[in-house]
This record gives C-alpha cells, sequence and structure tokens, in this order.
C-alpha cells in the first residue's frame, strides 16, 4: 500500500513559486482543486499560502483513504493489517495426502512449521474449513498439545505446539 508523504507534498507546493501551483493538491488526491489552482495560480497566491498549514491534514485524509480503499479491496475477512513473518513457512509433506485423523494433520503442519502456527496458517496447509480448524485448535489446547501466545514484533495470535 502506497502512502502518501508529508515531505513530498511539500516539496510539490514549493513549486508555486515558479508559477507551477497545485501539484501538492493532486498529490494528496484532490483531483479538482488542483486544477483550480493550476489555472489561477494558487488562488492568486492566498491559497497557495493557506495550503503551506493545510498540508499535513491533505496528507493525513489522503493516507486514511488509501487505509480504508485497501482494507475495503480484503473485504471483511480479509486481513487488517499484514504481519510480517521470521521465516517462510514450510508445508507438510504428506498434508495434501487425505489422512484420516484431523489432530495427527495438525500436528505434522505444526512439526513442519518450527511449532508455532496461527490459525489461517492452520486452514491454509490442512486445506480444513475455519469451523474445524477453530474446533481442532480448540481440541489441542484442551488436550495440551498446544499453548496460546502472541508474537512479540506483531502481537498477532500464535498457538505453540511443544514437539
Amino acid at each position: 500500500m502506497a502512502r502518501a508523504k508529508t515531505e513530498t507534498a511539500y516539496m510539490l507546493w514549493t513549486l508555486g513559486f515558479f508559477g507551477i501551483c497545485g501539484l501538492h493538491r493532486f498529490y494528496t488526491g484532490q483531483i479538482v482543486l488542483g486544477i483550480v489552482y493550476l489555472c489561477t495560480f494558487g488562488l492568486f497566491g492566498m491559497g497557495q499560502l493557506i495550503d503551506l498549514v493545510l498540508v499535513p491534514g491533505m496528507v493525513k485524509n489522503r493516507n486514511d483513504q488509501l487505509r480504508r480503499q485497501y482494507l475495503t479491496e480484503w473485504g471483511e475477512e480479509g486481513l487488517v493489517m499484514p504481519v510480517p513473518m521470521e521465516r517462510n513457512l514450510v508445508a507438510a509433506q504428506g498434508v495434501a495426502q487425505l489422512q484420516t485423523d484431523s489432530m495427527q494433520q495438525l500436528l505434522r503442519v505444526a512439526y513442519a512449521n518450527g511449532g508455532k502456527l496461527s490459525k489461517a496458517q492452520v486452514a491454509l496447509h490442512t486445506g480444513l474449513s475455519t469451523d474445524r480448524v477453530d474446533a481442532l485448535i480448540h481440541e489441542a489446547l484442551r488436550c495440551g498439545y498446544a499453548d496460546v501466545t502472541n508474537d512479540p514484533d506483531s502481537g498477532a495470535v500464535r498457538y505453540v505446539f511443544d514437539l
């Protein structure tokens, strides 16, 4: 997700000294006002001068708009915020094959991924439905196979298996 930067907006604002006014408005997503500023030399210099104070707010509004657009594209069930992973996950061999015991399948996936998993990773590697994953993890917690913890960097919920 690209973010608007205040420094860049101010650099575009300074082009108003050379008669190119309103580029900072284009940058912050205000196309109509950008055209007006461009055609009227920044509302005869007054609008350009007032914008000197308003630029940080314009950048914040643009970033909020981009964030909402990003979250809308992911949908209600999508990611709220990307979680960086410290290592690449290794898919457990044989997970794609049909297995009769889901718990054994879960434990194999946990073993292949260093004993630390999220619910999404369990669903991805086992191919089970989210309801089944929830029930399976609850059962693993009840039996003492797993403990709940949080990722120290992102705060995301992780299930640690003692394997």
